[in-house]
């Protein structure tokens, strides 16, 4: 393997292994890194298969904790059209000003969580329902834009009555749904098939990213757990906003 390939398997690992640990941000933090190195039509045939590896074998190992009437009612409804809704105005917009107004919403948002749970301030109220449809059609638009859905999501379920194992297998199933169907769409139109050497290379870093991820999700305590989601939050925030990134 020659430099950016080996660099490229390094973000894998950091990316996969914080989703394992979370229950989302790999495919985001891997482009926006990976974009330094190859151009992005060339990384999601990679990026997406694999995540669909990652998050099928978690949401077996876990689906007895998957939150099913919140999926099946509210999140995959409002995902799958806000993904269809993003997907036909792609051609006929700008995505780079949309993906800046993602990032300043994302850092706003983790910037407030994070001085909340710093303060020791109460818990917020539970969120409206509406407000919750509303946040999780909006994570599907920027999920079908530009594969950045996970942090609106998050937002979207952040008040929501869910532990931290409960929120990650309901996240990861989520994401196995979509890239799924995304992976299909790239073996339809031929995308897929070039790019299956390297989703076999990267593979192996899978495991390893899952066996990191799954040892240090049991070690968080669930208010480190939620500063760890609000960190990555900000993370993803500044990859968005960041002038190299190419999403």
């Amino acid at each position: 393997m020659n430099a950016p390939a080996i660099a490229l398997g390094g973000f894998i690992l950091l990316a996969y292994t914080l989703e394992a640990i979370t229950g989302f941000g790999s495919v985001v933090i891997a482009l926006s890194l990976g974009a330094l190195l190859m151009p992005i039509e060339t990384l999601l045939p990679i990026l997406v298969p694999l995540n669909i590896g990652m998050t099928g074998y978690l949401c077996w190992r876990h689906h007895r904790l998957i939150d099913t009437r919140l999926l099946l009612r509210t999140v995959l409804p409002g995902m799958l059209l806000g993904m269809l809704v993003g997907y036909l105005l792609l051609p006929h917009l700008d995505p780079q000003p949309l993906k800046r107004g993602l990032g300043v919403l994302i850092l706003w948002f983790a910037g407030r969580e994070l001085w909340r749970l710093r303060a020791s301030a109460p818990e917020r109220g539970r969120t409206p329902n509406w407000v919750v449809r509303l946040a999780t059609g909006a994570a599907g638009v920027c999920h079908g834009l530009f594969a950045s859905g996970g942090p609106l999501l998050v937002y979207a379920l952040s008040t929501r009555p869910l532990d931290k194992t409960r929120l990650r297998a309901t996240l990861v199933c989520v994401w196995f749904t979509l890239n799924g169907l995304l992976t299909v769409a790239f073996l339809l139109d031929g995308r897929l098939h070039p790019a299956l050497p390297q989703v076999l290379a990267y593979a192996p870093l899978l495991l390893l990213g899952v066996w990191l991820g799954e040892r240090l999700h049991q070690r968080f305590e669930e208010r480190h757990f939620r500063l760890a989601i609000h960190c990555l939050l900000l993370v993803s925030g500044v990859l968005l906003l960041s002038p190299w990134s190419l999403l």
